[in-house]
């Protein structure tokens, strides 16, 4: 089981910060693969800098799969279950940005089908060394709870 809090031990209005990674080309090449994704905008610099963006760029989607990575590297969670994304993207990631999450809890509440587990909404911002909001959403969250208890629904 993965280090981290139970349900029961986290409070809405919780707010944290995860490690931070630098994104490299590595990342992109590596994405790509995985993704099928080798658009020009990402390998062709002479290209990228005929766009809007001036550059080349990062996938939006690694930006998303940084995000939860970050956030299992946090050690906040206990083993958590994705159960779904809400999410946008609000500026370009670039070969050297140092990207970090800053995560707080907005919405807590036992899971009904589940007794076991609890259901968190996330409000999550991925945001550049320059402290620029580069994207953001929400994220539902299936943790354990602590083990023998089950109380009552908490909301907010």
């Amino acid at each position: 089981m993965l280090p981290g809090n139970y349900f029961d031990d986290i409070k809405v209005g919780d707010i944290r910060l995860t490690p931070r990674v630098t994104v490299t080309e590595g990342h992109i090449l590596a994405y790509a693969g995985v993704a099928g994704d080798f658009s020009p905008v990402h390998f062709d610099e002479v290209y990228a800098r005929t766009t809007e963006f001036g550059g080349r760029i990062a996938h939006g989607l690694m930006g998303l799969s940084l995000t939860d990575g970050l956030k299992v590297q946090s050690a906040f969670f206990r083993d958590g279950i994705a159960l779904g994304w809400s999410w946008k993207f609000k500026g370009p990631i670039r070969i050297g940005d140092t990207l970090q999450v800053q995560f707080r809890v907005k919405e807590a509440r036992a899971s009904r089908s589940m007794p076991s587990m609890g259901i968190l909404i996330i409000e999550m911002q991925l945001k550049n060394q320059r402290d620029e909001v580069v994207q953001e959403g929400e994220h539902q969250l299936m943790v354990p709870r602590r083990p023998g208890v089950a109380g009552p629904e908490v909301s907010e």
